[in-house]
C-alpha cells in the first residue's frame, strides 16, 4: 500500500484562507478522525489510479479593493484535466461530483489582474480566500493553477463603489421546484437528479430578470445549503432558465471539531452576517421560502441589521410542498420597522407586489408601439 502523501505546507506569504480552521486542542472529534482517514483512502486510491490535481473554479465576487475567491481542488482523470473531456460533463448525475478524492490543504496560485497571490484550500479542498486588489467594477477573469495542474479561468464579479441594492435568493423551493421529503432532498437532488430534471419556480426567473433591468449594478448571490460538489450543476441550472449569473454560497458537508455535520442554518446565518460586514451600504432584497427556517434566518437578520435589509420575498409553498418540506416554518417573519414582507407563491405574484414597493420599475407598454412598450419608474 502507497504511504499517504504528505500535505503541502502553505507558502510562507500565502494569503489566509477564510474556510473553516482546524481545532487548535489535541482532540478531535470522532467524525474528523473518521474523516480523515475517508479522505486518506480517496487519496491513496486516487494516486494509483493515476488521478492528478485539478481546480474546479466558482464564481467569485468582492469589491473595488478586494475580493473573494472561490474553488475547489480535487484529482481527477487527467483526460478531464487536459480538456480532452469536461470534467464535469453537463450531463454527468450529480453523485460523480462526489467520487474526485479533495486535495486537503493544496497550495493555489491565483492570478488577478497580472498579479500572483497564494492561497491555501482548506482540508475539504475548498478555496476560500479574501485577496486584497485594485479592479473596476463589473465581472472580471480570474485564473488560478494547483501543483501541475491546468491553469483554469474563474469569473468575478466586482460590486461598484456606492452600489446601494442586491439580491440574496435562497435555491432549492425558491428558484427551483423540489417534489420530495425533506429528509430525502438533498442526498436526492446531490447524488441522482442533473440539471435537466429540475424545474425552475414559475416567474422567478422573469423576476430576477426584471429586477436586474431595474438596478443593473445590483449583485445576486445564490445562498444555499448544498455542498460544493454540486455548484458546477447548479450554475448550468441557473444559466439553463435565465437566471442572472451571481455568485453561489454553498457549504461543506463535513465533520467540524465538535459535531457529525455543519449546520446549514448557521451557514446561511454566517454568510449573511458577512455580506452585511463586506458591503455595509447596500440594502439586500432576501428571497426565499416558507419551508422551515429561511423566515426565521431573514427576519432574526434583519432585526439586526434593518439598515441592511429592503425588502423580504418569502415564496409560499403548494399544500403539497410544505408536506414534503416538513411543513410550514412556524415562527414566520417577525415584524422589523422598515423592512417589508411579502408573500408570494410565484415570481408574478412577488413581481407585483415589488413593483408597489417600488423596488422594481412598473414596465408599462406604450399604446402607440404595443411592440416595444416603455419602462416607466415605479414612484417612489
Amino acid at each position: 500500500m502507497s504511504p499517504r502523501p504528505m500535505k503541502p505546507r502553505p507558502p510562507s506569504d500565502a494569503v489566509e484562507s477564510d474556510g473553516p480552521k482546524p481545532a487548535s486542542n489535541g482532540r478531535r472529534h470522532l467524525a474528523m478522525r473518521l474523516d480523515d482517514a475517508w479522505l486518506g483512502f480517496q487519496t491513496r486510491l486516487a494516486i494509483r489510479r493515476g488521478r492528478v490535481e485539478t481546480v474546479i473554479p466558482y464564481t467569485g465576487y468582492g469589491s473595488t479593493s478586494w475580493v473573494r475567491v472561490l474553488a475547489r481542488v480535487v484529482r481527477s482523470d487527467p483526460r478531464d484535466a487536459a480538456g480532452h473531456a469536461k470534467p464535469l460533463q453537463e450531463s454527468m448525475r450529480g453523485w460523480r461530483n462526489f467520487t474526485s478524492a479533495p486535495v486537503a490543504n493544496a497550495a493555489v496560485k491565483v492570478t488577478i489582474a497580472g498579479t500572483v497571490h497564494d492561497v491555501v484550500a482548506d482540508r475539504g479542498g475548498v478555496v476560500d480566500a479574501r485577496i486584497p486588489v485594485a479592479l473596476d467594477s463589473g465581472w472580471h477573469t480570474i485564473t488560478l493553477q494547483s501543483g501541475a495542474s491546468e491553469t483554469v479561468e474563474a469569473p468575478v464579479r466586482i460590486v461598484a463603489d456606492g452600489t446601494d441594492f442586491g439580491v440574496v435568493s435562497d435555491i432549492d423551493d425558491t428558484v427551483m421546484v423540489t417534489a420530495l421529503p425533506r429528509p430525502f432532498l438533498a442526498a436526492w437532488n446531490t447524488f441522482v437528479l442533473n440539471e435537466h430534471a429540475r424545474t425552475p419556480t414559475p416567474g422567478m426567473a422573469v423576476l430576477y430578470e426584471r429586477i436586474a433591468r431595474t438596478a443593473p449594478s445590483a449583485p445576486v448571490l445564490y445562498l444555499s445549503t448544498g455542498a460544493w460538489n454540486v455548484a458546477p450543476t447548479l450554475s448550468r441550472f441557473l444559466s439553463r432558465n435565465l437566471y442572472p449569473a451571481g455568485p453561489k454560497l454553498l457549504t461543506d458537508w463535513g465533520p467540524t471539531p465538535d459535531r457529525w455535520f455543519r449546520s446549514g442554518q448557521e451557514h446561511k446565518r454566517n454568510s449573511l452576517e458577512r455580506l452585511a460586514g463586506e458591503f455595509p451600504h447596500v440594502k439586500w432584497l432576501l428571497v426565499g421560502d416558507d419551508g422551515q427556517h429561511d423566515e426565521a434566518i431573514y427576519s432574526e437578520f434583519a432585526q439586526r441589521h434593518p439598515e441592511n435589509v429592503k425588502a423580504i420575498a418569502i415564496r409560499q409553498l403548494s399544500a403539497g410542498e410544505a408536506v414534503l418540506a416538513g411543513g410550514r416554518s412556524k415562527s414566520g417573519g417577525q415584524p422589523t420597522p422598515g423592512v417589508p414582507w411579502i408573500y408570494a407563491p410565484d415570481g408574478a405574484g412577488m413581481s407585483a407586489q415589488l413593483e408597489e414597493l417600488g423596488v422594481i420599475r412598473n414596465e408599462v407598454r406604450s399604446a402607440d408601439d404595443p411592440e416595444e412598450g416603455d419602462i416607466q419608474a415605479a414612484t417612489d
